[in-house]
């Protein structure tokens, strides 16, 4: 059951992890947030969520980056969305289908933002499903 899923959301944006919070909680998930990588690493001491959603760029550009590489080494088999808002600023996107090239970046998914309900809904179940 959905509930019975804590999922933590991390993000500096309030209007990107409010309305994330309110794709998840409607879909019954319950949901932590935190503004920051160093709010989010707090949390992540006290508590193990089901699955985290990160946005990669807070504090600094790889704030994302380095919160992903603390969960894995925390919790190897806790899965993780980063969110990015990077491909569409930029042009860079950090896509990609080779394991290998995608080894580093350690997130199980990662979506644009912003973010489809659907795509975040289903990107959540199928991961909280392995």
């Amino acid at each position: 059951m959905a509930s019975e899923r804590k999922i933590l959301i991390v993000d500096d944006d309030i209007d990107c992890r409010e309305q994330v919070s309110m794709i998840l909680r409607g879909y019954g998930y319950d949901v932590i947030t935190a503004a920051s990588q160093a709010e989010g690493e707090e949390i992540l001491l006290r508590t193990q969520p089901s699955l985290a959603v990160l946005d990669l760029m807070m504090e600094e550009m790889d704030s994302g980056f380095v919160l992903c590489h603390t969960i894995k080494k925390l919790y190897p088999d806790l899965p993780v969305i980063l969110l990015t808002g990077v491909t569409a600023a930029t042009g860079m996107s950090f896509k990609t289908q080779d394991a290998r090239a995608r080894r580093w970046i350690e997130a199980d998914v990662m979506l644009d933002k912003p973010v489809r309900p659907e795509e975040l809904r289903n990107a959540v179940a199928k991961l909280l499903e392995a």
